[in-house]
């Protein structure tokens, strides 16, 4: 049977990254510490408890999952920040977009009795459009429980991302990222994988915040999941990633509708909520890329 190679912390950023480029996927064991996985369970938990399972097979009828973590978790955060996280996100997206964004931020929580969820690519979320040689996101699969055989363990296909889109995998090409709390697994738009069967009597929990091009259309709506309200408090590197900021030369610029004069090209919290911008943020900053 396919198995995932595995790494730490110390590890090769561009090794790493060239792994999740050929085999579509990698573990990074021991990232966080368990007292980080402690805070992102307590503020996470209520959350979970009130979200509804899925309405069809493919996102699970005893699987929950639950969004906007940005705004209601302050580890999200730190989790969505993670240094070496983010750089090898740049190095991965990197030859395909000057800026990288923040995709998804998601707990999957796979209860007792959940079935397979059906083999997929990511990538197919924006219709089949994006050219086989681009890689459009860059994901991770973070374990707040054990990931095991038994309850529900990602089930990846390692080597898949080159694959004719017809071919099916046979069971000795599938594999299980199997791993502890505070492990991560990292994993391309095109590889194929899917959510286990949770076989054990507890849940498994794990929490999905992907990357992807600055030019794509995001799967959460970063603004309605963390309105300016909210995000006018967030780190700006966060808030940058998050899309209150240009994607390119004129992608993403705002105008002001009270009537401040021009576009501008960082779309600040502040800017949103009618606050009197800094200069950096006027509009004559639209002459040169954001930064």
């Amino acid at each position: 049977m396919a198995e995932l190679a595995r790494f730490t912390l110390d590890s090769d950023e561009e090794e790493i990254a060239e792994v999740v480029r050929i085999d579509g996927g990698a573990i990074i064991e021991d990232a966080i510490d368990l007292d980080l996985v402690e805070r992102l369970e307590a503020e996470l938990r209520p959350w979970i408890d009130r979200t509804p399972g899925g309405l069809d097979n493919f996102s699970g009828h005893n699987t929950t999952r639950t969004g906007a973590l940005v705004a209601r978790s302050h580890s999200c955060r730190e989790l969505v920040m993670q240094r070496k996280i983010i750089s090898m996100a740049n190095r991965f997206l990197g030859p395909y977009t000057n800026k990288i964004q923040l995709h998804l931020t998601q707990v999957i929580n796979i209860k007792t009795g959940q079935g397979t969820q059906p083999l997929h690519r990511d990538r197919l979320a924006w219709g089949g459009y994006i050219p086989d040689q681009i890689e459009p996101q860059f994901n991770t699969m973070w374990a707040l429980t054990d990931f095991t055989d038994e309850n529900g363990g990602t089930r990846i296909v390692p080597g898949s991302p080159g694959w004719d889109p017809e071919r099916r995998a046979a069971d000795d090409e599938k594999t299980q990222a199997t791993m502890g709390a505070g492990s991560v697994l990292l994993y391309s738009g095109s590889v194929i994988h899917g959510g286990g069967e949770n076989r054990s009597d507890a849940d498994r929990t794990g929490i999905n915040i992907t990357y992807t091009l600055g030019w794509l259309r995001t799967e959460e709506n970063q603004f309605l999941s963390c309105p300016p309200d909210v995000a006018k408090d967030l780190d700006p590197d966060l808030a940058d990633l998050m899309g209150y900021s240009m994607g390119n030369y004129a992608l993403g610029y705002y105008s002001d509708p009270s009537g401040m004069p021009g576009p501008v090209d960082l779309l600040t919290p502040e800017i949103v909520l009618g606050r009197k911008p800094g200069s950096k943020h006027s509009n004559s900053a639209l002459l040169t890329p954001a930064e």
